[in-house]
């Protein structure tokens, strides 16, 4: 019963994100179909040209499942951060439905779904886009939406522990400059980490986006998956430490 009010709950707050951002969908669904193709068609076609196959695939299609991801990143840190900070501090949302029988824990989870649902949202677009490029191989790319929602749902969660703790806009520049654009060029998103020097290999092994990488190009191309459970593992346990210092960050900066 209490687990279930706890959804319930946490559902709502997800409820009343969508709800909002459904008043300005148009232009960020604009944004999810054109960014990706955009850079498909420049670096996949592009440096495609000049690469040629790489790992048994055409260069775009080993190009279209690190986009994928990296795109499932992005959107779910820039609503974790942007999005939950101007709730957290600059409107007082959540302050606002602490008055209401909703707790702290609550309102991270809800917002965490939120971001997670936005990744499904970004990285739907660009199957699409990849599909209409030929780049899809069956329809055991639809596997990708649940990874997607587990990859944005970890990726919120980091970026929320890092809003827990920021004072301003500006701050997130620390986390995208210091974490995720490095984690983006060494998680095998443009190149394989073969490639790497031995230790940089261990370091990208150890980030999540290599992890959901690993999952998603197998299923783009139609090859085998190994390690499942993993990958999994990785992010999963990524999400849950996360989840967890970020509510008790933001139950000491809203209440204590």
């Amino acid at each position: 019963m209490r687990i279930q009010l706890f959804l319930q709950r946490s559902l709502a707050i997800w409820n009343r994100n969508i709800r909002v951002w459904g008043k300005l969908a148009g232009p960020s669904l604009m944004g999810n179909f054109g960014e990706p193709f955009l850079y498909l068609l420049v670096l996949g076609y592009g440096l495609g040209q000049f690469i040629g196959d790489m790992q048994g695939m055409s260069y775009m299609a080993f190009l279209a499942s690190g986009v994928i991801c990296t795109s499932a990143v992005n959107a779910a840190s820039f609503e974790a951060m942007y999005g939950a900070y101007t709730r957290l501090s600059v409107q007082q949302t959540w302050l606002g439905m602490l008055s209401t029988p909703i707790s702290v824990s609550e309102i991270v989870v809800g917002e965490i779904l939120w971001a997670a649902t936005k990744s499904v949202i970004s990285v739907m677009a660009i199957l699409i886009v990849a599909s209409g490029l030929g780049l899809v191989e069956s329809y055991w790319a639809l596997l990708i939406i649940p990874i997607a929602f587990v990859t944005g749902f970890c990726f919120a969660s980091l970026a929320l522990l890092v809003t827990s703790v920021a004072q301003s806009y500006d701050f997130f520049l620390y986390y995208t400059t210091l974490f995720i654009t490095p984690m983006v060029l060494l998680s095998g998103v443009f190149f394989p980490i073969q490639s790497l020097p031995e230790g940089i290999q261990y370091l990208a092994m150890s980030l999540p986006l290599y992890h959901a990488i690993s999952l998603v190009r197998p299923i783009m191309v139609g090859g085998e998956l190994s390690h499942i459970g993993l990958h999994l593992l990785v992010i999963i346990s990524y999400a849950g430490l996360a989840t967890v210092l970020a509510t008790a960050k933001i139950q000491k900066r809203l209440i204590n």
